[in-house]
């Protein structure tokens, strides 16, 4: 990695991954670069092969890029996940590898927040039920078991964009709102924070869950949970597969102590369109079962093309890691005729005085610089004088602490 620097943008190797939205690559296009769309899913050897070859990979949710494969990527400046989540990539390893990794936190949440509210209406009509038994012949109109949603409570789990958006959607037709976050969030509307999730869970006639996963909330509604909700309420999740403890659900749904269910994410999900797959979940009377598809809308994919193809442009033409998942956020401004070097390095003691010892040695102008660390790796963006950059960069990249720098222009 020591010693890398920028060539021309015609010679950048992009690959997009699964169809990514055509505005990805016309976003990078835009920007004077040339992306290679592959429409599948890859994994293995020629996952490795492509990784061997790659600046920047897109990906969105069925390409798995783990440690084994990191270790063929040498040339790899960056990975742009063109979802809201990042459970497809190995955070930590990519950033060992100086890898930043982005991502589209906020183009798909109206996407989301309005799925979430047609299934909360469905369930409440038994909508799903009523068609699937239209279809096979059966007129069964009957008004047990439907209700109205006005006046009744959503419970909202993680009060971030998404939640924030169900909470305005769900009173506009008539519903109150609660919600638990452990960050304390401003409530929009007429919202009230709760301060114990089990508050929320014993007011709920509807529990909507949007959290990130990770171990933190690894089955955070087990059989416990349920049990601590009102009999005969209605669970909703459209974050993460493992938030919810499905066998417990399962129980929970035969039992009665819930009316209903929608799920749009699942433990464990197939990697492709052609797999056949089955839940426990499945043929149960109330239960909405939709593939992942919460911000599968045509806005929610194009604004996602775009966010996340800014994010990577952004990043090789000007080092800004600004929306980096497992990298430290750094923007610096251009300064005028002045030549940008890019410090990838080991977070231990002395390093920042380690280089500017380096800088002080050879006498190096420096225009601008900006530093931060995430975790155990700094960046260091500097903008000096162009007569002497190839000399800092050499230097520089002798340190012990250092795992990559460029020379940007």
């Amino acid at each position: 990695m020591k010693g890398a620097l920028s060539f021309p943008k015609e010679k950048v190797k992009i690959y997009l991954f699964e169809k990514v939205h055509p505005s990805a690559a016309e976003t990078f296009a835009a920007a004077g670069y040339t992306p290679v769309e592959i429409s599948e899913a890859v994994q293995g050897d020629e996952l490795n092969k492509l990784l061997a070859d790659a600046h920047l990979i897109g990906v969105r949710s069925r390409t798995h890029i783990r440690k084994e494969n990191l270790a063929h990527a040498k040339r790899l400046l960056g990975i742009g996940c063109f979802s809201v989540g990042t459970d497809q990539v190995d955070l930590n390893e990519a950033r060992i590898h100086a890898v930043p990794v982005f991502n589209a936190p906020h183009a798909s949440t109206r996407s989301v927040a309005e799925l979430t509210l047609g299934n909360i209406l469905a369930l409440a009509r038994k909508m799903a039920y009523r068609s699937a038994k239209l279809h096979q012949g059966v007129w069964e109109k009957s008004a047990i078991g439907s209700f109205e949603v006005r006046g009744k409570t959503l419970g909202i789990v993680g009060y971030g964009h998404i939640g924030k958006q169900i909470g305005l959607l769900a009173e506009a037709v008539g519903m109150e709102v609660c919600y638990y976050d452990p960050v304390p969030q401003l409530p929009f509307g007429r919202a009230k924070q709760l301060d114990r999730l089990d508050d929320v869970l014993a007011a709920s006639d509807y529990l909507t869950l949007h959290v990130p996963g990770g171990e933190s909330t690894f089955n955070m509604i087990s059989a416990v949970e349920i049990a601590k909700m009102k009999r005969g309420s209605y669970l909703l999740n459209l974050s993460r597969g493992k938030v919810v403890d499905i066998e417990a659900l399962r129980e929970a749904l035969d039992s009665g102590q819930l009316s209903g269910a929608a799920i749009d994410v699942y433990p464990e999900e197939p990697a492709a369109n052609t797999e056949e797959y089955e839940t426990i979940l499945g043929g149960l009377e109330n239960v909405i079962l939709t593939p992942h598809i919460g911000g599968s809308t045509e806005e929610a994919q194009k604004n996602i093309g775009i966010e996340v193809s800014r994010s990577l442009i952004g990043f090789i033409d000007s080092g800004s890691t600004q929306g980096a998942v497992n990298f430290p956020s750094v923007h610096l401004p251009a300064f005028p005729k002045s030549s940008r070097l890019l410090w990838i390095h080991e977070n231990t003691p002395g390093a920042l005085r380690d280089v500017n010892n380096v800088i002080a040695e050879t006498g190096v102008n420096v225009d601008a610089q900006y530093l931060s660390t995430h975790q155990d790796v700094g960046y260091l963006i500097m903008d000096i004088g162009r007569s002497t950059s190839d000399e800092l960069k050499s230097l520089i990249s002798e340190l012990p602490q250092t795992i990559r720098t460029r020379i940007l222009y």
